[in-house]
């Protein structure tokens, strides 16, 4: 729904802030705080943590109702994008939310959604059935709500076929309560300090590998050169789309308000050559993706040199907001949170 409301903390009317200075404020855009109310978004626990948030809602339909409209090449998708964010509409139907996944270059989804109150036979994706897969395989679905919000979480978008749980076989004997994203992170974990991937990567003659996981924000009319660029230099397919425009300026999120942008989310790993830089296909993304006047999220690895970062993510604002909220320097910088400790 970011193209048609925004960010998700645009819907944050107050918080109640825990600072680093040991006080609890309460921010809103509005008051004495609306400095730190701006600043908090995206400042990952730099300027203290929300104990309670006063959010902005509207009402939830029972069902959802999605068309997958497809598209070979990509000129006409960034048209219907437009055309959504224009009239919430495409083809004279109401989009209440849009989102799209690029198989290949010549293979696009957008999948829009309109919410109903109506009550219909629907689709559930937690068995055999895989959500991705569907996209390419109907025209049209009908989930509840319920199922719409998590339509990704049981596969981890398409990223549970690394576990073998998209192997129908396998899929049969692993509980559905274990599949869902949060187990999939633990089992990421536990390779991580048991070194099994390594182990078959050396069994196969891969030389090395890295880890690309990134959402990043694109202008919409740069997708073509940013996608073209991915292909060439990443080579990771499918990868997700969502179009999204924020209603104001964020300090820590330097969007432009109004304009549209796409969030591209690639998960995954790339094989490189022995002896390659730590981090330099992520940095390589990160230096594009700033070239074409984007934006990338915080959440994963970062690889940013100190001068860039700075320039990027306003720390010489948030400094500021630190030295009131947090004299004593008590929590950690954005750039140790996000580079330092990625």
């Amino acid at each position: 729904t970011s193209l048609r409301l925004g960010l998700p903390h645009e819907a944050v009317e107050e918080m109640e802030i825990f600072t680093g200075g040991g006080e609890f404020v309460l921010a809103r855009a509005d008051n004495e705080h609306a400095q730190l109310f701006d600043a908090f978004a995206n400042s990952y626990g730099s300027l203290g943590y929300a104990v309670r948030l006063k959010i902005r809602l509207e009402p939830a339909a029972r069902q959802v109702h999605l068309r997958h409209v497809r598209f070979t090449s990509i000129e006409p998708l960034l048209l219907a994008i437009e055309e959504v964010a224009a009239t919430g509409a495409y083809d004279a139907q109401q989009v209440d939310a849009i989102d799209g996944v690029a198989f290949s270059p010549s293979e696009f989804y957008l999948t829009l959604a309109r919410f109903e109150n109506s009550v219909q036979p629907a689709s559930n994706y937690t068995g055999q059935k895989i959500y991705y897969r569907s996209i390419q395989q109907r025209q049209s679905d009908v989930l509840t709500m319920n199922d719409y919000l998590w339509r990704w979480d049981t596969d981890w978008f398409w990223c549970s076929a690394a576990f073998g749980a998209q192997n129908p076989i396998v899929r049969c004997l692993w509980p559905r309560r274990f599949r869902r994203s949060d187990v999939y992170h633990r089992l990421v974990g536990l390779d991580a300090k048991l070194g099994l991937s390594r182990l078959l990567d050396r069994a196969k003659a891969v030389p090395g590998r890295e880890r690309v996981i990134q959402d990043v924000e694109v202008p919409l009319e740069k997708l073509p050169e940013f996608l073209s660029w991915f292909d060439r230099v990443v080579g990771m397919r499918p990868i997700w789309l969502c179009p999204l425009r924020t209603k104001k300026h964020w300090p820590t999120y330097g969007l432009e308000p109004g304009r549209i942008y796409v969030n591209v989310g690639f998960w995954g790993t790339v094989v490189v050559l022995s002896g390659t830089a730590a981090g330099a296909v992520n940095q390589q993304i990160e230096a594009r993706v700033r070239e074409l006047g984007g934006h990338k999220s915080l959440y994963s690895e970062s690889f940013y040199d100190r001068d860039t970062f700075d320039s990027i993510y306003d720390t010489a604002g948030l400094d500021q907001i630190r030295k009131q909220y947090d004299p004593t320097s008590t929590l950690e910088t954005l750039f140790e949170k996000a580079v330092r400790n990625s």
